[in-house]
This record gives C-alpha cells, structure tokens and sequence, in this order.
C-alpha cells in the first residue's frame, strides 16, 4: 500500500456501502475520549488500540492517556508526524512516526478491537483543496478575529462505528502502514492479527453486513458523555461566532475612524475630525476631545460634537481639579462610565460635576482618557442626554477604547511631524558633534603624541646631548602627556556626567574657599607672566552654598582658565558672588577678553565647540570644558549662561548655587 493514499479512502472503497459523516474537531474529541475510556475502564481484555494524531503537536495533549492506555494492553500503537522529538520507538507503546507527505497527515483514526467490543473512528480533515470555499471563510474568520481559536471549528468527514466488520478492516488497513514504517513489529503486528482475525487471519472472508455487532457493554453513559460534549461544543461556536460578528463591526468602526483621523497631520484637525466621527457612529448627544495632562487643573473644550438642539460647550474651559471623574481616570488610568447621573454618587456629590449635569442635561456619561505610551495626553467624553439613561450596546465601550488608542497614536505621529524641523536640527548637531570629535581628537592626540615621539627619539639618539637641551626635550615631553592626559580625563569627566554615573555629595561650603582652590590650580598651570589680573568681589553676609565642594571647584576652575585664553595678559578678570531673586547665589566670571557673537551664546556650552573651529585655533583646549560645567551645575538643580555684546567686547560667564537653608544646614552640622 502507497503512503500517499488515504485510509479513508481506502475503506470506503472497499466497503462501498458505508456513508461518511460530518464531524467538528469537538466532536472527534468527545468520541476519542468514549472510546478511550472503555479501555480505561478495565472491562476489556488487553485490546487492540491503533491512534493516528496528524501531528506530534496533538499527540502530546494526549500522551498521558496514552500512558494508562498502555498499562491495559501491550497492543497499542501510535502513529504521528514527528515536529521536534517524536521518533518511532517502543517504550510504554509503540509510536510510529511516518513521513509529512503520508496522507495520514490529514487523517484521525482511532481503532479498539476486544473480543467482545470493535469501534473505529476513521476521518479526514477538510483541505484547502478538498474545500476551497470553507478555507477561505476560516482565513477571512482568523484575519477578523486573529484572537480567535479556530481549532475546534476544524471540519472532518469520515466514519464512527461499533461494526466489527468495518472496525477490522480499518485495523488492518492501518496494521500494514504501520508494518511499512516499522518491519521490526511484523511479529508483533501478525499476533495481533492471529489472536483478533484480522486480514489473511479471517478464517472465513464474509461480507460485512450492516447489523454485524459485537459488543455486549453497556454504551448509555458513552452516549450521554458524547451528547454533553457536542452541546458543549456547539455552544462554544455559537459564542464565537457572535463573538467575531462584533469584532467585525467594531473593527469596521475603528478603521472608518482611523481613516478619518489620519488624513492630517496637524492635531486640531484629528482631533476634530474624531469628534464628528465617534460622535456620530455612537449617536452621542455630544462628543467632546481636549487635551488634559495628569497635573492639569482646567480644560478648554476645543473640539466638539453635538446633535441639532443640543448645548454648546465649545471654547469653555472644565475644571478638572476636585472633579470626581476625572480623579478616577487619572487614578486607575482607565474609563469612567457613569450609566445614570441621577443615580450616581460620583456626579450627585460633586458641586463641580453636577453643575454640568444640571445645565447640560447629561443622564449618560462616558470618560476615556487618550495615553500613548503611559502618558496622559487628552480625554474623550460622550454625553447621552434626555430623560432616560442610555443603554450601552455590546462594544460600545470598546470602540471608545479602541478609538482613543487610535488617537493618542496620531497625536504623537502628528506632533513629531511638527517638530521635524527641530529633530533634522539635532540630527545637524549630533553629526557636527561626530565630525569634531573626529577632527579635535586627531589632532588633539597627534600633535602631542609627535612632539613625544621626536623628543624621545632624539633622547635616545644622541646620548652626547648637552645636558641644558636633554631638560627641554624631557620638559616638552612631560608637558604633552599631561595635554593628552588631560583631554582623556575630560572625555572620561564629560562621559561620567551624562551619563549619570556620578555620585554626588553636597555639603555646606563658603564660596570665597572655592574660588580660592580653583585659582591656585590655576596659577599652578599657568606662568604668572601670562596670567591677566584677577579679582573678586564676593558679597557681605553672603549665605553657604550646598554643593559638592569638588565638583564647584572644578566649574571654578574650567569657567577662569577659558577666561584666562581668551583675555590678553594686560586684561581683566573679574568674580562676583551676590544673592539673585530667587534666593539662589550667582557667580559671574566677567573678562575683557575676545568676547563671543550674541548668536553663539548658547551653542558655546555644546560638546567640541569651539570658536575659531576644530583645527586653526591658538588658545588650546578640546572644546569639553563649558559643556563639562553645564552637566555639573545642572547637577545641582543651578543654571548657567553666557552674555557678550559681541567680538573684543568681553564676556561674562553666569551660574547658580543653592544656599543652605537652616533646616539643611543643621542637617549637615548633625
């Protein structure tokens, strides 16, 4: 017998007479499970069990009974299309894994042959070539309701019988597959045969007749547990398809709206054009979209849509604080729906709600907010009006849902075209920012590391080097490691900082002591004769600053030597300490340097800015150092800024400290 051809087929070939049946993968189920149970229910005596299961996938939700199956009998057998580890074997049962293209891959049989009981159950599954027409529509089903289990919609036609004769020939028809896959069973296989009459055994090859029965039990209560499971069975699909006829119509819904909505790009007319639509569709008496954040107090109704004779609340602005509802919303960041005004402790004990309900005659009243992402950007409301409350159809509620999803999705995709110009920008800068550190850390690096190397080399290719020049090219060489040590630590400084592996630990610190530190590290850097006159001019009775006193003597430090590049040794450099308005102290470093173009201010404090660009600059640096002192000032909850009228006018550098109030200053004494 050729693999490619059905068992089915087969039998009925052979027995022209049988009538296949309809059969729903429930119902194949129920019977699997009567017949199953007759064996399991130890009245018969070690019967012959052959279970084709397609796949290994369906095997293995019925291995287990598989298991007590074989504790009855040592003549069960069952077949398989291996997907991961299922291989013909012989442990609790003999499994047969035949090959994918065998025609038992559409097929579900299942045989139990005693003495005294026969039944078989011989079934095909329906294809898309055996019908076209019920593919398609399970296609269409899935592509409605992709959620949906389709499995137990699956269609079958083929027989179930007690016939002994029929149950017989299945046997054997599916004993010789069984035999081409595993000849090492043939002996086996033929007891089998011997002991039950099966094929060349029959002694006396009789044509089976329709009432040829043996089986002497009792099959009442397999009768009743086969009728409980289609009833079961039948109403699953009835809820099913009810179930995909309003995801249907609701999906139609979302996308008539979704449509809608997103033929524009700017948020007033989505949200307008959701208004009509949801309005309309759910026959609101007014349907209202506004923009809301979490911390809001009020809203503008903006955008509206009401039936003819119906109140406008259009331009009017809701009080959203010590509003119940709203409360709710933001709360449990779900819907609020409100079936009767009049009977609804929400709205009757609420001043702020029920002044609506009263002017506007709300009965019904829906809430659903618009997130995107867990933030709150908006909220959706529906008002039924009238002397009864609205009765809310299956899905309603849902396709607000649905709808308010749809547009939080627009608003952001239509604020982030808005705001295209600004992300192309920083898209420039980020690529301005990678050619810089290209060209800065090559030459920053380069140049140092060739003034090592020709020092070093002429070090140690001229030993007889007077002893005045070897000390210049040592002290050349060490000033260039410390240059390239530097830049390093300022890459690693910046990186730290931005990313927020810094810890910091502020303390109670006078602002005199800072600027001492940074200037004597300056001066440490620097020859003196190079150096423009430095002043202070702190404040009397100016309050401690809370700061990390390392950190604020680095900004210090950084924001007076830029001063010192860019201010001629006969300049000025001033630094004032004053309490600002905000009762925060601001620190101005002041020179009559250079000066920056008032359209450069803020770019200044960019990563590898650099005045006179990357590579033709005379004072040094990598261009790190304000973007280092605006990270650490920002830590500290300061701000910082730059003010300059223009070229050789001077500049003056701005930040801002906090001040330790009592309550922290005690703190930090405890």
């Amino acid at each position: 017998m050729s693999i490619s051809t059905s068992v089915l087929s087969d039998l009925l070939q052979t027995l022209p007479y049988l009538r296949p049946q309809l059969y729903f993968k429930a119902s194949l189920t129920a019977l699997s499970h009567a017949m199953e149970d007759q064996v399991l229910a130890a009245t018969l005596e070690a019967p012959l069990v052959i279970a084709s299961f397609q796949r290994e996938r369906f095997y293995r939700q019925e291995a287990h009974r598989y298991e007590r199956l074989a504790q009855r009998s040592d003549q069960v057998y069952v077949l398989a299309a291996p997907e991961t580890d299922f291989t013909s074997s012989s442990e609790y049962y003999e499994k047969v894994a035949f090959e994918p293209e065998d025609a038992l891959s559409l097929e579900w049989h299942l045989i139990v042959i005693a003495q005294n009981y026969a039944t078989c159950l011989v079934c095909r599954e329906f294809s898309r070539s055996t019908s076209r027409h019920d593919s398609q529509d399970e296609e269409d089903l899935r592509e409605l309701s992709p959620s949906l289990d389709m499995d137990t919609a699956r269609r079958f036609e083929g027989i179930w019988t007690s016939e002994r004769g029929v149950s017989l020939k299945a046997a054997d028809l599916l004993l010789t597959r069984i035999q081409t896959y595993r000849p090492e069973l043939t002996k086996k296989i033929n007891s089998a045969r011997r002991r039950f009459g099966i094929g060349k055994y029959k002694d006396v090859l009789e044509p089976v007749k329709t009432n040829e029965y043996a089986c002497d039990i009792d099959t009442d209560p397999f009768v009743q547990r086969l009728v409980t499971y289609l009833q079961a069975s039948q109403y699953k699909l009835h809820k099913a398809y009810r179930s995909i006829a309003a995801q249907a119509r609701k999906e139609r819904l979302v996308n008539s709206i979704t449509t809608t909505i997103r033929r524009s790009l700017n948020p007033q007319e989505v949200l307008h054009a959701a208004a009509q639509e949801l309005g309309q569709i759910l026959g609101a008496c007014r349907c209202l979209i506004y923009r809301a954040q979490v911390s809001d107090l009020g809203a503008t109704i903006e955008h509206e849509f009401i039936r003819a004779g119906v109140t406008s609340v259009k331009g009017q602005t809701w009080q959203l604080d010590n509003n119940p509802l709203f409360a709710e919303v933001v709360k449990h960041s779900e819907g609020v729906c409100v079936a009767d005004t009049m009977n609804d402790s929400r709205t009757s004990t609420s001043s702020v709600v029920w002044k609506h309900v009263e002017k506007l005659g709300i009965r019904s009243w829906l809430l659903e907010p618009v997130y995107y992402q867990g933030r709150l950007l908006g909220i959706v409301e529906l008002h039924y009006c009238g002397n009864s409350p609205h009765i809310w159809h299956t899905g309603e509620i849902d396709l607000v849902k649905a709808i308010a999803t749809q547009i939080g999705a627009a608003l952001i995709q239509a604020e982030s075209f808005a705001n295209l110009e600004d992300l192309n920008s920083q898209l420039e800068a980020l690529d301005r920012t990678r050619s810089n550190l290209i060209a800065i850390t090559g030459h920053e690096l380069r140049t140092p590391l060739s003034t090592i190397q020709v020092c070093l080399e002429s070090l140690a290719s001229e030993p007889d080097m007077p002893l005045e020049l070897q000390q210049v090219m040592l002290n050349t060489a060490l000033s260039d490691s410390e240059r390239m040590r530097k830049l390093v630590q300022d890459f690693l400084t910046l990186s730290n900082l931005e990313s927020g592996r810094v810890e910091w630990h502020p303390e109670s610190l006078t602002l005199q002591e800072c600027i001492d530190l940074a200037l004597s590290r300056v001066r440490a850097r620097t020859a003196i004769e190079n150096l423009p006159q430095i002043t202070t001019n702190i404040a009397d009775n100016l309050p401690l600053v809370l700061a990390d006193g390392d950190w604020l003597v680095e900004v210090f430090a950084k924001l007076i030597d830029n001063a010192c590049k860019f201010t001629p040794p006969d300049g000025k450099i001033t630094i004032i300490g004053r309490l600002n308005s905000e009762q925060m102290v601001e620190v101005t470093i002041a020179d009559t340097g250079r000066g920056i173009e008032p359209n450069r201010l803020e770019i200044v404090f960019d990563r590898f800015y650099q005045e006179e660009g990357a590579l033709r600059r005379t004072a040094g640096g990598t261009g790190l150092g304000l973007a280092i002192c605006r990270q650490i000032v920002s830590g500290w909850g300061g701000d910082i800024w730059a003010q300059s009228t223009g070229k050789n006018q001077g500049s003056e550098f701005h930040f801002t400290v906090p001040t330790v109030t009592k309550s922290q200053e005690l703190g930090v004494r405890s």
